[in-house]
């Protein structure tokens, strides 16, 4: 019956052994730091949401408000550096939040944004409008559009608001509005009076040739049809030494 020899184990030198060691240390010190990072994040997020159904919206600050739209605290923080403030976030197309996030998040985020502003101009429309005030403050999401919009306020005889109708999409310089689409809501909601809102994504209120002539079409029309045009107002940005809205009654446009 053959012996058999069992090979001797190779000792391996001590920087060999160091080596490895300080490989196994440093590798789990990775995996560590990674998880407790993890953990840290979930924390957060948890935290945050506790406290939202805990205390109220109020509890949070915008920016983890936007996480929890998002479900990333690290996307929020980077829009709201590259974009600088909400206000500016608010007015951004689809296509700009592309590069920071996924398109079902560009999605949800524009969305969210514009039904708060929605939401608050529903919760308005029990408030006589009998100022351009009011109409600039019942419009204020408006300044946040990227393109003009053309929208016209159907009232009753008491001035309460009806209903608030988009008539048109423009360009950026540019609102298309014919005088057919302007008094087919204001007619087929019998509204006794209205007024014609449009922004201006420049943010300078002040108001172009066009319209001007828009609106002298329109005053001349409702004459005809016995319906009273009482006011063209157009929606800027607030800024020094200018008011953040145009308006053609206050400017002797329309008497």
């Amino acid at each position: 019956m053959p012996i058999l020899f069992r090979r001797p184990l190779r000792r391996l030198p001590f920087a060999s052994k160091r080596k490895i060691c300080n490989n196994i240390f440093y590798r789990s010190e990775a995996n560590l730091k990674n998880a407790t990072t993890s953990l840290a994040s979930s924390s957060h997020c948890s935290s945050v949401q506790e406290r939202l159904v805990t205390y109220g919206s109020e509890a949070l600050d915008t920016p983890e408000h936007l996480a929890l739209i998002l479900g990333s605290q690290k996307q929020a923080d980077a829009l709201l550096e590259h974009f600088g403030s909400l206000t500016v976030l608010a007015r951004a197309s689809f296509e700009q939040l592309l590069p920071f996030v996924s398109r079902s998040k560009a999605l949800r985020l524009v969305s969210s944004l514009r039904m708060g502003a929605v939401a608050l101009r529903e919760e308005r429309q029990s408030l006589t409008i009998d100022s351009p005030e009011a109409v600039a403050d019942l419009c204020s999401e408006m300044r946040f559009l990227d393109r003009e919009s053309l929208r016209v306020f159907l009232l009753n005889t008491k001035q309460h608001l009806i209903k608030v109708c988009t008539v048109s999409q423009g360009s950026v310089n540019e609102s298309l509005g014919h005088p057919r689409e302007i008094f087919k809501p204001v007619i087929t909601h019998s509204a006794y009076s209205f007024i014609l809102v449009h922004n201006h994504p420049s943010g300078d209120p002040s108001p172009s040739e066009a319209d001007l002539r828009l609106t002298r079409r329109i005053l001349e029309a409702s004459r005809i049809l016995l319906i009273q045009l009482v006011d063209h107002v157009i929606i800027g940005s607030p800024a020094s030494g200018r008011s953040s809205y145009f308006s053609f009654k206050e400017g002797g446009v329309i008497s």
